[in-house]
C-alpha cells in the first residue's frame, strides 16, 4: 500500500505536466497511439528476459520521435500515423510474447493497470523520469509555451520549433512508461486528460494548469485507490471512473459560459 501511494503521487506529477501539453497541442489520440506502441516494447522485454519497462521506454521514444519526423517531412495525416503505429505496437507485443519460451506472462497489469503491484524499483524509475520531466519543462519552459500556443508564429520568430516538438513527443513517451503500471495502457489517456481538462475550467495560465492538474491527479489516484481497496475492484478502473465522474459533475456546475476565456502568458 505504501508503494501504491507513492506511485500515485509520482504519476500525478507526470499527468500534470504532460497532460497539459497534450491538451493544449491536441495530441490526445497521438498519445494513445504512442501508449499502445509501448506494448511492443513490453513483449520484447519478456522475450529478451529483461525488465519490460526499459524496453517499453525505448519503443515509446522511438515511435514518438518517428511520428514527429514523419509528420514534419511528409503530408501524411496524423490520424493515418495513429492508425499504423497503434496496431503495429500491439501486434509486435503479441508476436514477442508468443515467441517467449515457457508459460506466457500475464499482461493484465500493463493493459489495465494494478497500482498494488508497483515495486520499489518501479518507484525509483518513476522518480527519475519525473525529475527528468520537471528538469526539461523548467529549462525549456518559454520555448515549450510558445510552441504549444502558436507554432507558426514561433517558427516565424526563428525559435527552434523542431527541438520543442521533439521534446514534447519524447516526454509523452516517457510519461506513458511512468503511468503504465498505475492505470495501464488501456486507461492511460483518461488520467492524462481529465485532471488537465478539469484544471482548464478554472484557469488558462499554463503553469497554473500544470500545478492544479498535478494536484487533481494526486487526489484522483489516491481516492481511486481507496475506492478500489474498499470495494475490491481494479485500481486503474476505479481511478478513471472516479476522475471522469468528478469532471462531468464539475463541468455541469461550473460551465465555461460563466466566465470569459483568455490565455495568460
Amino acid at each position: 500500500m505504501q508503494n501504491a501511494v507513492m506511485a500515485a503521487l509520482l504519476a500525478s506529477v507526470a499527468c500534470g505536466i504532460i497532460g497539459t501539453m497534450i491538451i493544449e497541442k491536441q495530441l490526445v489520440m497521438m498519445s494513445g497511439g504512442i501508449a499502445h506502441t509501448a506494448f511492443g516494447g513490453i513483449g520484447l522485454g519478456y522475450y529478451l528476459q529483461v525488465e519490460p519497462i526499459f524496453t517499453a521506454l525505448g519503443f515509446s521514444l522511438i515511435s514518438a520521435l518517428a511520428v514527429a519526423r514523419i509528420q514534419r517531412s511528409s503530408t501524411v495525416i496524423s490520424d493515418v500515423l495513429i492508425g499504423m503505429f497503434w496496431p503495429l505496437g500491439m501486434a509486435l507485443g503479441i508476436v514477442f510474447i508468443s515467441l517467449t519460451p515457457g508459460y506466457p506472462p500475464s499482461m493484465s497489469s500493463y493493459l489495465f493497470g494494478d497500482i498494488l503491484t508497483v515495486s520499489r524499483s518501479d518507484l525509483w524509475l518513476m522518480l527519475v523520469l519525473d525529475i527528468l520531466l520537471l528538469s526539461v519543462t523548467v529549462s525549456f519552459y518559454h520555448l515549450l509555451q510558445a510552441y504549444l500556443f502558436d507554432e507558426e508564429f514561433s517558427t516565424a520568430l526563428g525559435l527552434p520549433v523542431i527541438l520543442a516538438e521533439s521534446l514534447v513527443y519524447a516526454m509523452i513517451a516517457i510519461t506513458v512508461v511512468v503511468l503504465i503500471r498505475v492505470v495501464g495502457i488501456i486507461l492511460i489517456l483518461a488520467l492524462l486528460c481529465v485532471p488537465t481538462s478539469l484544471a482548464r475550467l478554472f484557469t488558462y495560465d499554463l503553469a497554473a494548469i500544470m500545478r492544479l492538474a498535478t494536484l487533481l491527479g494526486a487526489v484522483f489516484c489516491l481516492a481511486g485507490l481507496a475506492v478500489s481497496y474498499q470495494y475490491n475492484i481494479a485500481s486503474g478502473a476505479a481511478i478513471v471512473i472516479l476522475s471522469v465522474s468528478v469532471y462531468m459533475a464539475v463541468y455541469l456546475i461550473y460551465t465555461p459560459g460563466k466566465r470569459t476565456p483568455h490565455r495568460s502568458a
